[in-house]
């Protein structure tokens, strides 16, 4: 049985949770409406206010599937009652980022400043910095956990950080392995 696939998700209040033919789970809440189409092989059920998955056999694929969308519609339901953020942080001379309008303008080492145009349900948060030796902070915010994520991921990859300064854009909690560089070889 699997671990995750058999806990039942709580619906808070306020959220209203809509199970249609063939398993296309919409949840409404606070902050936004989200909709998934899920696997129809799955036995969804709402029933007091729990959201219950169960899966019709111990097929191999059953199984995979049963943690999949128990662990889908709960972060349906967390997205649209909390949101999710990812927050980024630019290290470098001269790396700074800043927002015009939704946009997000990253000055990141290159002769021109990028224009990064967040989707639909996507908002940039940019922090300004306290002191010249502090990383600035840029937060993703968005009720879409997948959709957060992937604009956090395509953020970094315009500049992930090099490994002998430590220079680019990298997670908060990702941390950066550093070489020591010409001065630190052995001779």
């Amino acid at each position: 049985m699997s671990r995750i696939g058999k806990k039942p998700i709580p619906v808070p209040r306020g959220v209203e949770v809509t199970i249609a033919e063939g398993n296309l789970v919409t949840v409404k809440g606070p902050k936004g409406t989200l909709t998934q189409q899920l696997s129809p092989e799955m036995i969804i059920k709402h029933e007091n206010g729990v959201i219950t998955v169960a899966r019709p056999s111990d097929d191999k694929r059953h199984r995979a599937l049963h943690g999949l969308t128990r662990s889908l519609i709960a972060n349906m339901v967390t997205g649209v009652t909390e949101g999710y953020q990812r927050v980024l942080e630019i290290t470098g001379i001269g790396y700074r980022a800043a927002r015009e309008g939704k946009n997000l303008i990253l000055q990141v080492g290159f002769s021109h400043p990028i224009r990064v145009t967040p989707p639909e349900g996507i908002a940039f948060e940019v922090m300004e910095r306290r002191s010249a030796n502090e990383p600035q902070v840029v937060v993703v915010r968005g009720i879409d956990k997948q959709k957060v994520g992937e604009e956090a991921a395509k953020l970094r990859a315009l500049r992930p950080p090099e490994p002998y300064k430590g220079y680019g854009i990298k997670y908060r909690e990702e941390r950066v392995r550093r070489k020591a560089g010409k001065a630190g070889k052995a001779r």
